[in-house]
């Protein structure tokens, strides 16, 4: 006897964020063959023990039409912001760590060019920032620690990263051009992670600064000014290029500094985060990190996420030995046996044996996570669209860092369409090599590289096997260019436009390909060549083509509006032509599209 589904008594149902499917089937009350079933139509091969999202089981459940809605069941509200241990009674105060952010071009990196004076913008390629830097500065004989975090859109995901690696953020707003998308974002990310904002009225030499109007509008976004009734907002008006108010920018920070007494214990096990990764010629992986609590030496065993390291050497950012490295101080770290990743939190372990032991299962956490936690909703919904003859733009990235690396495929991932998609093969730090060559031939995509080098060797490797290769230093060109890539493989759009119409007065010749007729031109032109439809009424008949025109005896390339004229046509079918039949003469042409 088969199976006879019960039905569901509930319209709705509550599930996890992960669940597996047999566990949804049973939930709905359904077999679980079904489900697979229905899984597989849609490119997924599923087992009963795989776990979907919760995302992915509300578009499976929608497309098997039950009449059953789900809910995700709530959890405890995870907050963004990073949790720092308190520090103890005894601990010492700490340096400030300051991130510096705002809307592209409105002067961030000049700024803190002019505050640790090293022509910084000068070497990013475009003009603008697209690393998290860090370093230190002395200001009254104490240290104050800088992250400069890129402006342009397409690393939001590093701004925000940066945003809760800080206590301060200062907000650089040029005073001639207000407040701007960017800026907007940065007030949003400084009060996700919950820390102070000062912001800095820039450019205030340039003709057409404005700060009262700069004030006005931060109040639109509740930052009030602090010189107001009930503020608590200061701004501080900067130029980076006179360097006027620098000074007093610095003390307000101190004064912030002073007022949030940022403290840290110093003889604790060192722990802190990777603001950065990447793989240098010579030295292997390199990591650049901040200390948030603990002191570190060279020698000392960290592990961070899924890599280890014995540290061989500990300098500052900008390449200078340190013997000891102590809370918010940013330092750049050798001796990872592999590229630690951007975000990781890193600690101190005692030994080598602690060290394998913690990334190994680390490494197994996270290999689990991949292998149980299913497909993600943003994979499904590709898959489907896939089904959809969905157009995909192969392509392999290589960039320098690992945050660069994170921005730019979150950008290029933007950039799908329910017609079009980026499918990343592959993606990895350092040089373009051998084998992403070799793997760009096979798939047929093309190449980017992103503040990478191509070896002599690679070059004449893809010119060999006819790759595409294509190397940027600014990631909105790069973007760009994936966008062109992806507008040529969008459907061109057809438009047709009406020529002109005649209607029949009279049929001379028909054959099965083959009609001769006359009549009146009753709108336009007639033209031949030509494309033309047969309409009757509103019925279309059939698209034909113009063939001839005649003008009395004599041949006409084209017949005006009120005149008579003889048109033969060919066609595909018969056509069984009648006296009052419309034939409309239309141009057809086709119309490429962009994102």
């Amino acid at each position: 006897m088969a199976d006879v589904e019960q039905p569901v008594v509930n319209s709705t149902i509550e599930i996890e964020d992960m669940i597996t499917v047999g566990t949804l089937a049973e939930r709905l009350s359904i077999p679980v063959t079904r489900l697979i079933g229905e899984l597989m139509k849609n490119g997924i091969m599923a087992t009963v023990n795989e776990r979907i999202d919760f995302d992915t089981a509300e578009i499976i459940v929608e497309e098997l039409k039950l009449g059953i809605g789900i809910t995700r069941r709530k959890a405890e509200e995870e907050t963004t912001a990073r949790v720092k241990a308190v520090a103890s009674a005894t601990a010492a105060s700490r340096p400030p760590v300051v991130a510096v952010m705002g809307h592209v071009d409105h002067g961030k990196t000049s700024l803190l060019d002019a505050i640790r004076s090293a022509n910084v913008v000068k070497g990013e390629a475009g003009g603008i920032t697209q690393h998290i830097s860090a370093y230190q500065i002395i200001h009254n004989d104490r240290s104050i620690t800088f992250l400069d975090t890129p402006g342009h859109e397409a690393f939001a995901a590093i701004r925000e990263h940066g945003a809760l690696l800080t206590d301060i953020v200062v907000i650089v707003v040029a005073a001639d051009d207000g407040i701007k998308p960017q800026t907007i974002e940065a007030i949003r990310f400084a009060r996700k992670a919950g820390v102070k904002i000062i912001v800095a009225a820039n450019k205030i030499d340039k003709e057409g600064a404005d700060v009262n109007r700069l004030k006005s509008q931060l109040g639109e976004y509740d930052l009030i000014w602090d010189g107001w009734k009930g503020g608590d907002t200061p701004v501080q008006e900067v130029s980076a290029k006179t360097k006027q108010g620098i000074p007093e920018l610095l003390d307000m920070i101190l004064l912030v500094t002073d007022v949030e007494d940022l403290k840290a214990d110093t003889d604790i096990p060192a722990r802190g985060l990777i603001i950065e990764a990447h793989v240098e010629q010579g030295r292997g992986p390199v990591a650049h990190a901040l200390v948030e609590a603990g002191t570190l030496k060279p020698g000392d065993f960290i592990v961070a996420g899924s890599s280890y390291a014995k540290i061989r050497n500990l300098e500052t950012t900008d390449g200078k030995p340190l013997k000891i490295a102590t809370p918010s101080m940013p330092v750049a770290i050798t001796g990872f046996k592999t590229l630690p990743e951007f975000g990781d939190e890193f600690s101190y372990v005692a030994n080598e044996k602690l060290a394998r032991a913690q990334t190994e299962a680390a490494a197994n956490g996270k290999q689990a996570k991949g292998a149980r936690g299913g497909v993600g909703s943003s994979e499904l919904i590709r898959m489907i669209n896939r089904n959809n003859e969905v157009q995909e733009l192969n392509i392999i990235i290589k960039a320098d860092v690992q945050g660069s690396l994170t921005s730019v495929i979150d950008s290029l991932k933007a950039l799908d369409t329910a017609e079009v998609a980026v499918r990343i093969v592959s993606s990895g730090i350092g040089a373009v090599g051998e084998n992403d060559l070799h793997l760009a031939q096979t798939s047929k995509a093309i190449v980017y590289g992103f503040n990478v080098d191509i070896p002599t060797s690679s070059k004449q490797q893809a010119s060999r096997d006819k790759v595409v290769v294509r190397m940027y230093k600014v990631i909105y060109e790069l973007i760009d260019d994936v966008k062109s890539g992806l507008s040529d493989l969008l459907r061109p759009e057809i438009k047709e436009t009406e020529v002109g119409r005649l209607v029949v007065r009279g049929i001379f010749n028909t054959t099965k390909s083959a009609v001769i007729c006359g009549g009146e031109v009753t709108k336009g032109k007639l033209v031949s060549p030509a494309l033309a439809r047969v309409l009757r009424g509103k019925e279309e008949l059939g698209e034909v083509e113009i063939t001839g025109l005649k003008r009395g005896p004599a041949e006409a390339k084209e017949v005006f509006e009120g005149e008579m004229c003889g048109l033969s046509f060919s066609t595909s079918h018969r056509i069984d032509l009648q006296d009052g039949d419309h034939i409309e003469l239309f141009t057809r042409e086709a119309i490429q599209r962009t994102l």
